[in-house]
């Protein structure tokens, strides 16, 4: 827990005005120490790096999707080391590499955009990511799709202002900085002793943020480009109904009660009783000590944790038809165990509805989603997951309504990514042989083999014809004249300083 782990007493012993942390449980099949984040260079200038917002998963995550000739490159031609599986290392020093090809003594902001411009225009994929240089500032960018979501929030302090950067804008306000601010799609923001610069590193390029974080990873009381995830989820509960109501009908059932699986479904579940006009009730009660089991590695070790997470209370299930309301159904691990809970404690049917289709393609961009034959939904229709999962009936939003749920709070979002859903993947360059060599890294029976595969993925990036550039477009020229002092911002360790 971070509250152990920073302390006052920790706190205190920290010394300078910035910094850099990273939250980040273990991720499916990796406990590796040499993974945690933030990453570290000392050459050029020491840059500390970290992503705001992604759960990695190595040895190739799904975070960068041409991490394999990315690699290459660092090895063959840039000559830096990575020392992990990790992609924020990787990210790290492509970043390293065009800062150093300045050439210069001491950089200025300009130089640091440009590197930053070079850096997306070779990297593809979902990255929302902080850096701090040393003894100049902190920098945050995004992907150009806008997939992953950070932003930016201050307060006062003294006779200036204090900054933070997060992923939630809930962070912000538990920490009393106000006017958050989203950072835009492929933009660039530069917070040093005197000024906060902003630029946009990257073209204009399809904005469309992950559905995901609104359906289960964002807390509710967070707002995402605009979005309260709130106001989302219970829209998500209104168009629920409208399905539940037209199935249960052709099926012939009732429901006595409404029971959500806690916690990212009670505020979808709470909005559905009541357009049902269904009373409302907390049938599991969760423990707060166990963490979320779809990104455990192994599924017996997820299998092991549902029951220790969450136990049922026969009162509430006992001779009632129950409808249990999810956030989303990956595996099938958790609603399996769920149902057959429900039906030990003595419910007659029980029906599962979940607020997201059917996820049928895994996730490239940072999230842990298996590969499709470990996907409950694949190759089944809705009468075969309910079936794989124990229940009466399972089922599913449309994507439609799940996408209006969201977008309504919003109308300048005009796309959100559904690849889960779809297998539409927005940034491109993901066919069926790098899903298949994703799968082949991601089995559970391989999870734990860290390793480094540099050879074969083909080299999805950038143009060879390009003069001037080498194979993967990256200037090749290092020539650069170091400007003079009034154009400079020293790297010495006086952040704070008179």
């Amino acid at each position: 827990m971070v509250r152990d782990i920073f302390d006052p007493s920790s706190i205190s012993k920290l010394a300078g005005g910035m910094g850099v942390g990273h939250v980040r449980y273990p991720t499916a099949g990796s406990f590796n120490n040499a993974e945690a984040q933030p990453f570290y260079v000392n050459s050029p200038y020491g840059i500390c790096f970290a992503h705001v917002r992604v759960p990695l998963v190595p040895p190739v995550n799904g975070n960068l999707i041409n991490t394999s000739s990315l690699m290459q490159f660092m090895d063959e031609e840039a000559h830096r080391h990575i020392n992990t599986a990790s992609d924020s290392e990787l990210l790290l020093n492509i970043f390293a590499y065009n800062l150093q090809q300045t050439g210069k003594f001491r950089i200025n902001e300009e130089d640091i955009f440009t590197a930053l411009t070079k850096m997306v225009n070779q990297v593809k994929g979902a990255y929302a990511c902080v850096a701090m240089l040393a003894g100049f500032g902190l920098i945050a960018f995004r992907d150009p799709n806008g997939i992953r979501p950070v932003g930016i929030a201050t307060r006062a302090s003294g006779s200036g202002k204090d900054y933070i950067i997060a992923s939630e804008s809930v962070v912000a306000d538990a920490s009393g900085f106000t006017d958050w601010e989203d950072v835009k799609p492929g933009e660039a923001v530069i917070i040093t002793r005197s000024r906060v610069s902003r630029r946009q590193i990257a073209p204009p390029a399809r904005f469309a943020p992950d559905m995901f974080e609104f359906v289960y990873f964002a807390r509710p009381d967070s707002v995402i480009d605009g979005v309260s995830v709130y106001r989302s989820r219970m829209s998500m509960g209104d168009a629920l109904a409208e399905k539940v109501k037209q199935v249960l009908k052709d099926a012939n059932l009732s429901v006595d009660v409404v029971i959500p699986v806690p916690d990212t479904s009670r505020v979808a579940a709470l909005n559905l009783a009541q357009a049902l006009g269904l009373p409302y009730r907390e049938g599991f009660i969760k423990n707060r000590y166990v963490g979320r089991t779809f990104i455990m590695p192994g599924q017996q070790m997820r299998k092991k944790n549902v029951r220790k997470k969450l136990n049922a209370m026969a009162l509430e299930f006992a001779n009632k038809n129950v409808l249990i309301v999810d956030d989303s159904i990956v595996r099938g691990t958790t609603s399996k165990e769920i149902v057959q809970m429900a039906k030990d404690v003595g419910a007659k049917k029980v029906i599962v509805a979940s607020c997201a289709p059917p996820i049928r393609y895994p996730n490239v961009y940072g999230i842990d989603m298996p590969s499709r034959k470990e996907l409950v939904a694949y190759n089944r229709d809705e009468d075969g997951i309910a079936s794989a999962i124990g229940a009466d009936l399972a089922i599913f939003q449309t994507l439609p309504d799940l996408v209006e749920s969201v977008r309504q709070w919003n109308p300048k979002i005009s796309e959100f990514d559904c690849s889960v859903f779809t297998g539409e993947y927005v940034t491109g360059c993901v066919d069926e042989a790098y899903l298949e060599h994703l799968e082949s890294l991601r089995a559970d029976n391989v999870r734990g083999k860290l390793q480094l595969d540099t050879g074969s993925a083909q080299d999805r990036v950038g143009d060879s014809a390009q003069q001037g550039k080498d194979k993967l477009g990256f200037q090749t020229n290092t020539s650069s004249p170091v400007t003079a002092s009034d154009d400079t911002i020293g790297l010495h360790n006086s952040f704070g300083k008179p």
